[in-house]
């Protein structure tokens, strides 16, 4: 039955996690509910993705599609292909980061109309409006379109705005509950901030938001979750926020805010081990009160040397002192490492997965996690890359195949790859917490880590073989 409001139809690729489209969430609650009527599909929860998004454009204004680099472009290129070979005159329009940093390229792309560049919650509107009135895009900034003629015009670009200009996320755009379910746990998603201030020589976002940040209030954000909480009584929120910790007396008016309005939930955020440094033991402890249980901490290397190589601006020094705080909190932390730089000596290799050793014996609650170095454009590595004659994919279709999880660029040699895939498998399985049924594999995996021996790795393949492990991109 057709919509008594113009309706605008936006779409959430397929993906292997189940975080919740906030993205969709934050566009959709930006367009006045009054005249558009606005309807989230979401790939991963659908049989059939195209299907479902055929069955909503019949009297759509556009489609607005939300693209990652990796697989979800390939889901993405075939509901997107689906919609303009049912409504050829239907516009297209992609946003998220991989529009974002590759426009142009992706306007190749017959399927796609424009793309949104950035920030996307005014830029979209405005979109909607010049959509719904049959006009072009070329007075949208930040905005890439294609012209009748075909030309790939690029607008001027927008102004990050304060992340509190914008609404509250209408959570009513999507059935949280399904989400629930798919992750088995009654765990929402919340972004209480936009951008990073920090210049890491391997990130894309010092590109796409210029090094700018925003948060939004305490007491915003206390009341929104008090609704949300009374609305959904979910049991876990994952702030899904680039630097959650960017200003430390925020972050403890936050949890001063959640304790005060008797909010009873845990939560997990993101802390720079500079950030972790620098906090004091009295502002952790608020934050473990109002229910603080997991951070994830990028460390990236082992080594000194090689954090300053990559502009990290923390110290060894800043991770062990964050780690040992949030020990003593009874914090859990989630290390991230990467590992397989161009021309990175084995020495340093062995100095970050050491350094993953220690941070992991230094409590049950403590995982790490390694990941290979794969160049993505907007940052100086990259670009020196790039003039070594490395060739980035050309196409959608070349990126839709891009592994930027758990595949390592050619310059890795065979042997240090084999160290890296035995020690993530065996320090997993010697981390975890011990059950009867583990003890004995991690009584094997323990004496593997402690003498880095990871050769005829047969535990490995035989589990590996009744638990394949899933494709992450």
């Amino acid at each position: 039955m057709a919509s008594p409001r113009p309706k605008i139809v936006l779409y959430n690729p397929r993906g292997v996690f189940f975080t919740m489209p906030l993205a969709l969430v934050a566009i959709g609650s930006s367009i006045d509910p009054r005249r558009y009527d606005v309807r989230v599909v979401d790939g991963r929860l659908e049989r059939d993705p195209a299907g479902a998004v055929l069955g909503e454009i019949e009297d759509a204004v556009c489609l607005g599609v939300t693209v990652l680099t990796g697989a979800p472009i390939a889901d993405a290129l075939a509901v997107s292909r689906a919609a303009k070979a049912a409504r050829a005159h239907l516009p297209v329009i992609w946003g998220g980061w991989h529009p974002s940093l590759f426009p142009e390229q992706t306007l190749r792309e017959p399927a796609v109309d424009a793309v949104v560049i950035g920030q996307g919650e005014v830029t979209f509107a405005e979109i909607v409006e010049r959509a719904a009135n049959r006009e072009r895009f070329d007075a949208v900034g930040g905005t890439a379109w294609r012209s009748a003629a075909g030309e790939v015009v690029l607008n001027p670009p927008r102004p990050m705005r304060d992340v509190n200009d914008f609404t509250s996320h209408d959570y009513d755009l999507i059935d949280v509950d399904r989400y629930f379910a798919r992750k088995r746990h009654r765990q929402i998603d919340y972004i209480s901030s936009q951008g990073c201030r920090f210049r890491c020589t391997f990130c894309a976002d010092p590109h796409v938001y210029k090094r700018a940040w925003s948060g939004l209030t305490p007491d915003r954000m206390g009341d929104e979750l008090a609704r949300l909480w009374t609305r959904h009584r979910f049991v876990d929120v994952g702030f899904q926020d680039e630097t959650f910790f960017t200003s430390p007396p925020r972050v403890v008016s936050i949890a001063e805010a959640l304790l005060g309005r008797g909010l009873k939930f845990s939560w997990t955020a993101t802390l720079r081990a500079d950030q972790g440094f620098r906090l004091d033991d009295r502002a952790l402890a608020t934050c473990r009160a109002a229910g603080l249980r997991r951070v994830i901490v990028g460390v990236e290397a082992g080594s000194q040397r090689m954090l300053e190589w990559m502009k990290k601006d923390i110290t060894v020094e800043q991770v062990e002192n964050a780690a040992e705080k949030c020990r003593r909190a009874g914090i859990a932390m989630l290390f991230n490492f990467i590992v397989g730089f161009p021309d990175e000596p084995p020495e340093s290799v062995g100095a970050t997965l050491g350094m993953a050793k220690r941070l992991c014996a230094m409590s049950p609650d403590f995982q790490a996690a390694v990941f290979y170095f794969k160049p993505y454009p907007g940052n100086d590595m990259a670009d020196a890359l790039l003039g070594d004659g490395y060739r980035f994919p050309q196409t959608l279709d070349e990126w839709a195949a891009f592994d930027y999880v758990g595949s390592s660029g050619p310059w890795v040699r065979r042997d240090t790859r084999a160290r890296v895939e035995g020690f993530k498998f065996y320090q997993r399985v010697a981390s975890a917490r011990s059950t009867p049924v583990r003890r004995p594999i991690q009584a094997v995996a323990r004496w593997r880590c402690r003498r880095d021996f990871y050769r005829f790795p047969i535990e490995k393949a035989m589990i590996e073989w009744l638990r394949p492990s899933e494709r992450l991109s």
